[in-house]
């Protein structure tokens, strides 16, 4: 399935991360302390089923999370998180695809491109600067002068995990 980029504000993709992160928290605090009060009044006060009882909340949180995830207030927060998949999907193939960008490979220089703009991308969301070493910023110039003396758009909004069969993982 091919990812597309898209446009979110920082700003308010913070805000509902930060809001869905304290309520997620208090979720599992509530349900945590709810299934040890319920296990211990039944059973007796032991270590283990307080550890149980957490563990139970945990459960409880994640499965309520999932139910939730589809909601389309949450739409910034599946973007994201499909965003950082593929992002780390397409880590685990740089250093073949850096090889790829030497031959003028299209396919390894679109793959570059896009995981360079998703990174740029990610640390805007999440309101960081983006930590571009002298590496980074050498390859991005070579991509680009690459792209330019192939006639190949600037930005590459699109990936589509299957081009990544072409080169051989790390």
């Amino acid at each position: 399935m091919v990812f597309t980029l898209e446009q979110h504000n920082p700003s308010s993709y913070q805000r509902k991360a930060r809001m869905i992160s304290i309520a997620m928290a208090g979720q599992l605090i509530v349900f945590g302390l709810l299934f040890s009060m319920l296990l211990t009044s039944a059973f007796g006060s032991t270590l283990w089923l307080n550890g149980l009882g957490v563990f139970l909340g945990l459960l409880a949180t994640s499965v309520l999370f999932a139910v939730l995830k589809d909601r389309p207030w949450m739409a910034e927060m599946r973007y994201v998180w499909q965003l950082k998949h593929h992002l780390s999907q397409i880590s685990g193939y740089l250093q073949p695809l850096r090889r790829g960008v030497e031959e003028d490979n299209r396919i390894a220089l679109d793959i570059v491109t896009f995981y360079h703009q998703g990174m740029t991308q990610l640390a805007e969301l999440n309101g960081r600067t983006t930590d571009d070493d002298s590496e980074r910023l050498a390859e991005k110039m070579q991509i680009k002068l690459k792209r330019e003396e192939l006639g190949l758009p600037a930005q590459v909004d699109s990936f589509d995990p299957q081009d990544l069969k072409a080169f051989k993982r790390r």
